[in-house]
């Protein structure tokens, strides 16, 4: 392992002690750093932004991982991209059971998922807040909706902001098959 890897994985485990939620939460501080709304950040903004992390690099190591998920030559880190790059790896039977309950919700095929494509798969009728008058049932599906939506908020979840999402809760399950199960019961697939 080169000392890009071995940054990436510091920081991919430092994301994951956060649970579920941990990339999802890296995202939403990378675009606090990115005061351009570029997408991107250079060596200079991602060493400062992991620092407050309490992840130190030197000025190589930043560099280091900019150049690795650089796939434009830009100079610069494409935030997608280097998301993606820290889910932890999954196992084909998770990474299909999460394809599953994607392809599920994507009613219209387009390969991602809006309020529409919830309709008649998930009701938020019974939701306590939809009953008692304070949320309508569109204010239900989008805030389910937002728990995925790792980019911003507008809606439209992606297969690998699904993903995303599932590598925090993966990491916490021990077992292809108890995560199989879980997945199986709580999309019923």
């Amino acid at each position: 392992m080169d000392a890009v890897d071995a940054t990436v994985e510091k920081l991919r485990a430092q994301c994951l002690s956060r649970g579920a939620l941990g990339i999802q939460g890296l995202a939403r501080f990378f675009r606090r750093l990115d005061r351009d709304e570029s997408r991107s950040l250079d060596s200079g903004e991602l060493q400062r932004g992991l620092a407050e992390l309490g992840l130190v690099l030197d000025a190589a190591e930043a560099e280091g991982v900019c150049r690795r998920w650089d796939r434009d030559g830009s100079g610069t880190l494409d935030l997608e991209e280097f998301l993606r790059a820290l889910r932890p790896p999954m196992s084909q039977a998770r990474e299909a059971v999460i394809a599953a309950a994607f392809a599920k919700l994507d009613r219209s095929g387009d390969g991602v998922v809006t309020v529409d494509d919830l309709r008649g798969v998930y009701s938020g009728r019974t939701h306590p807040k939809v009953r008692n008058g304070e949320w309508t049932e569109e204010e239900v599906l989008r805030r389910f909706l937002d728990n995925f939506d790792s980019s911003e908020k507008d809606g439209q979840v992606t297969l690998a902001e699904f993903q995303d999402y599932y590598s925090g809760v993966s990491a916490s399950v021990d077992t292809d098959e108890e995560f199989v199960a879980m997945m199986t019961s709580a999309w019923q697939l």
